[in-house]
């Protein structure tokens, strides 16, 4: 595809494994939420975001950096290092299951959903399969290797839907989508352990080794725990204060105006890393151009979709679903409006890693989080599901100086970039809010 060993070449090389696996990654999902929205009713998809809620939250506020760890550091390599992040990865794998099981109670009784007993220490088996995932994956991505990657998670992935929608046929049921989890991890980890090529990973422990990754993953852990309640926080709060049925809805309107941000999340943790490491902005201006530029791209990708998203959004959902799922398209547009502060900045967020500065981004991660919940609560009193769904896009945009601060520490900063966009922004939100005020108001009226 681009041929040479130069680090532009891997990342090009990189970049379009990336889009590719991101693409047909996202066609699986949406061929498989069409099939299921079909055989499932709207209630299902709030249930299985709650399961979500509790097995995600698990595996962020547990996560202590092993990959971040094997990407920045010089003993990436080493197999002692590499088998002492495995051993981590199996003794986190099997906490995760036993909280899942200890909490699939307490979680049953806030939400009142009985059901959640049941289906949270199966979805917890996916967890346990997490912890034997082979430190090839992360060396894969540390050497922009995604050729193979991408195969195995689209492999993965399409038959844990053939599984769901086979089980949903037969079951109608919400533990469909829970088992067809649970078989997706499985093909992932065997796959991962035949087909990429490196260190055969057993378990054992090297005390420095695990130090470093302790020290380096100790505000990894704190940052990714803070990352939950920025990711999950809006469903683990509004599943509390909103029907099953109408939580179900909201997820789908989220899952489509996820697809743009999601890329450019993937991109950014795929590829800046790399780049930040090997081509540090701090370096020379020459690095801090090509990151300009790469910048521009990505940011320009990001805006584009989005604004497609928000501006096609009720036209979108009535083409793809039936008219269960109608307010949708509303939802559609208002968080795909939102998520345009978070596209200015989503290209800084991981210089603080990449120079090994996890205290920073732990910081802005942590002030992300305080502020996304505080909005939301807010937004929601003031304006019920609508003033929730706007006060992500505020809470980022609250934030964004933060974030300005960090990535000017490590010189990774554009004024221009951020300036341009940022009127850009306001332009597209006050279109698009006039074109589909009719839809956002009924939709505000409805609640």
């Amino acid at each position: 595809m681009f041929t040479g060993s130069g680090l532009m070449a891997r990342l090009m090389r990189s970049g379009s494994w990336v889009l590719i696996g991101y693409g047909g990654s996202q066609a699986i999902r949406l061929a498989s939420n069409l099939i299921l929205t079909r055989l499932l009713f709207p209630e299902a998809f709030g249930l299985m975001a709650l399961v979500s809620v509790v097995t995600v939250g698990l595996m962020m506020f547990s996560d202590v950096g092993v990959g971040p760890s094997i990407a920045q550091s010089k003993r990436g390599d080493d197999p002692a290092f590499l088998d002492t992040a495995f051993s981590i990865q199996i003794l986190r794998g099997a906490l995760l299951w036993l909280a899942t099981i200890a909490l699939a109670g307490p979680m049953a009784r806030f939400y009142d959903q009985p059901d959640l007993v049941l289906y949270l220490p199966i979805a917890g088996i996916a967890l346990l399969l997490l912890g034997f995932k082979p430190t090839k994956v992360e060396t894969a991505q540390r050497h922009l290797r995604f050729g193979r990657l991408t195969m195995i998670e689209l492999a993965s992935q399409a038959i844990g839907v053939v599984a769901m929608v086979v089980l949903a046929l037969v079951t109608e049921s919400v533990i469909s989508l829970v088992l067809g989890s649970v078989v997706q991890a499985l093909v992932k980890l065997i796959l991962a352990w035949a087909v990429l090529p490196g260190h055969n990973n057993r378990p054992r422990i090297e005390r420095a080794a695990m130090a470093e990754q302790m020290g380096f993953g100790k505000w990894v852990f704190l940052s990714t725990a803070f990352a939950f309640v920025s990711q999950q926080g809006d469903k683990a709060i509004l599943g509390k204060l909103l029907s099953l049925e109408t939580l179900g809805i909201y997820n789908i309107g989220y899952f489509l105006a996820g697809f743009p941000i999601l890329l450019g999340v993937t991109l950014c943790n795929s590829l800046l890393i790399p780049v930040y490491r090997d081509r540090p902005p701090a370096e020379s201006a020459a690095n801090r151009a090509k990151l300009g530029r790469m910048r521009l791209v990505v940011t320009s990708a990001l805006f584009a979709m989005l604004s497609g998203m928000a501006l096609l959004g009720p036209w979108v959902v009535d083409l793809l679903y039936d008219a269960r799922y109608a307010p949708a398209g509303a939802m559609l547009v208002v968080i795909a409006l939102a998520f345009l502060p978070q596209a200015i900045g989503v290209t800084y967020e991981r210089a603080a890693l990449a120079a090994g500065d996890s205290r920073g981004a732990f910081v802005y991660s942590g002030l992300r989080a305080v502020l996304q919940v505080g909005c939301l609560l807010v937004g929601f009193r003031l304006a019920g599901l609508v003033g929730g769904m706007v006060s992500y896009g505020v809470a980022m945009a609250l934030v964004h100086p933060l974030l300005i601060r960090l990535a000017r520490r490590h010189q990774a900063w554009g004024a221009r970039h951020d300036a341009g966009f940022a009127v850009l922004a306001a332009l597209i939100i006050g279109a698009v809010v006039w074109l589909h005020w009719p839809a956002i108001a009924a939709l505000s009226l409805a609640q």
